[in-house]
């Protein structure tokens, strides 16, 4: 058996501590801790020496220092097999510490507060933490090291087993500089952030994302090209990233692609929504008062595209709406949950690809969209923009939208945000008709929308993501049987365009808002 002689344990996250604790004490090692560690430990029944005992040294500064000693990092860099060192730490009465397991204090849950002040950030920074961390994962052939809670069991069965293998002390040692690195570039992007006058930079001069990979793919976008899928670390936010598979196979580079588009349109309706994306874009997109409604019609608006399609809805999916999408072929479906009846009847299709991403009411939007470039990054922030109440718009038409049309132009323009541009949509109050898409000119988008409707345009309204440059657009709208449009306005042809709408007897609403989506 190995011998294991100091254990030193401070951690933020608990989780499964007192545990693992036990289970160094039974094997004979003398567990040293701080502050609330060392609270919970001894709640727990174990014997635990404190740090300050084991220094001669006192907690000074409010707690700000109390590993900092050569005690603590000679024990963990002093290395066993060198005779100098050796010598040197009996000199200074040094004892060995063999394993070190700690987590930092919880920065980013403290700036997710936005009570949090910068002063208040500051006091969350960990200082001794980080630095243990990194003497005990610099020494690792000698100190075991342990900053995730995940990896207690697997290290205590090592050590019941009398050795620890070099790989797993590699791999410990690995996850420790991943994890500084990410809790530093939080910390760097977040004073980044701060000016001297006290505003708020929203792009660093350096920045830093960190995360954790969570699968490997079979392939990326295409067979010949590799791929994996990397979780932000730390995210809390409802996304596909940090969703449950619940059945079917593997998902691939791009059903997540398209799963993620479904998912962040779906979560723009308050009302029952059902989501139907292909190839990156809506091809069916509609609202009801039950999960089943709203699928039947958002599959009506295109059946054709919607054959192999990724689904989204906002609400549990029951057993009626479950019936009906295995009544013909679905690639995935995500929802914030699944009722078990309904989970039964999808699991017929043993291929449809079920996940579950939790409640989105608690859905707090943040963080950067951010695209790459070769050698490089564009980053912004993301398009959350929206328009709570479209009747304090301006409407440059002589005719003033119904109340009907403003509902299906409110409808149209949330779904327009998630179009590729050029981007058009013909709409209902509650239910797409046709969608133009990714068009290198917005008339085509019209004519492209014209040809994909597959229920009468007649009556419809028509959202654009971006201005009409000429009134083609509208003209040809106007044709098909549109009555109303939705748009941002600012072309040196408004003029010309809301002239078009006229003649057509057309409702205007310009929104000074643009959702190009490239």
């Amino acid at each position: 058996m190995g011998t294991w002689n100091h254990a030193l344990i401070s951690v933020s996250d608990k989780t499964g501590v007192a545990e693992f604790a036990k289970g160094l004490v039974e094997l004979g090692t003398t567990i040293l801790s701080t502050g609330g560690t060392a609270t919970a430990l001894r709640e727990a029944g174990l014997p635990v020496t404190d740090v300050a005992w084991h220094t001669g040294f006192p907690e000074i500064l409010g707690g700000r220092v109390k590993t900092l000693h050569p005690r603590i990092h000679g024990g963990l860099l002093g290395r066993r097999g060198r005779s100098e060192d050796v010598q040197q730490m009996k000199e200074h009465g040094i004892e060995p510490i063999d394993l070190l397991v700690v987590n930092l204090y919880p920065f980013e849950s403290a700036i997710a507060n936005p009570a949090c002040t910068l002063e208040d950030a500051i006091e969350h920074l960990d200082i001794g933490g980080p630095a243990m961390l990194r003497s005990a994962a610099k020494n690792h052939q000698d100190v075991i090291v342990v900053v995730d809670p995940v990896d207690y069991g697997r290290v205590l069965e090592a050590l019941r087993s009398g050795s620890v293998p070099v790989s797993l002390r590699l791999e410990l040692a690995g996850k420790v500089f991943h994890h500084t690195s990410w809790y530093d570039g939080l910390i760097a992007n977040y004073l980044s952030r701060h000016t001297d006058n006290g505003t708020s930079e929203p792009f660093p001069q350096k920045l830093s994302l960190t995360c954790a990979r969570a699968e490997i793919l079979r392939y990326g976008e295409n067979p010949h090209q590799k791929g994996a899928l990397y979780r932000e670390i730390g995210g809390t936010e409802p996304s596909i990233a940090r969703g449950s598979q619940l059945h079917g196979k593997a998902m691939s580079y791009n059903n997540y692609l398209d799963a993620s588009v479904a998912l962040e349109l779906a979560k723009e309706f308050v009302e029952t929504a059902v989501v139907i994306i292909k190839h990156n874009n809506p091809c069916g997109v509609a609202l009801g008062t039950t999960p089943v409604e709203a699928y039947v019609k958002a599959r009506e608006a295109d059946p054709v595209s919607a054959f192999g399609g990724v689904i989204a809805c906002n609400r549990l999916v029951d057993l009626a709406m479950a019936q009906e999408i295995t009544s013909t072929f679905v690639e995935v479906l995500v929802a914030p949950g699944v009722a078990d009846d309904a989970l039964a009847e999808l699991q017929r299709k043993k291929d449809l690809r079920v996940l579950t991403v939790g409640a989105l009411t608690s859905s707090h939007c943040t963080g950067y969209d951010v695209k790459t470039l070769v050698g490089g990054l564009i980053v912004q922030d993301r398009d959350l923009g929206v328009l709570p109440d479209l009747t304090t718009l301006p409407v440059p038409t002589r005719r003033t939208p119904s109340e009907a049309e403003y509902a299906a132009c409110a409808f149209a323009w949330t779904v327009c945000k998630h179009v590729k541009s050029n981007a058009i949509v013909f709409a209902r109050a509650a239910q797409t008709v046709g969608i133009g898409a990714g068009q290198m000119s917005r008339v085509d988008s019209v004519a492209l929308a014209v040809m994909k409707a597959r229920l009468p345009v007649e009556g419809c309204v028509m959202a654009s993501d971006a201005f009409f440059p000429f009134r083609d657009g509208l003209d040809t709208a106007a044709k098909a049987g549109v009555t109303a449009v939705i748009q941002p306005g600012g072309s040196i042809r408004d003029r010309e365009v809301v002239k078009a709408a006229d003649d057509h007897d057309l409702a205007m609403i310009m929104t000074g808002m643009r959702h190009f989506r490239h």
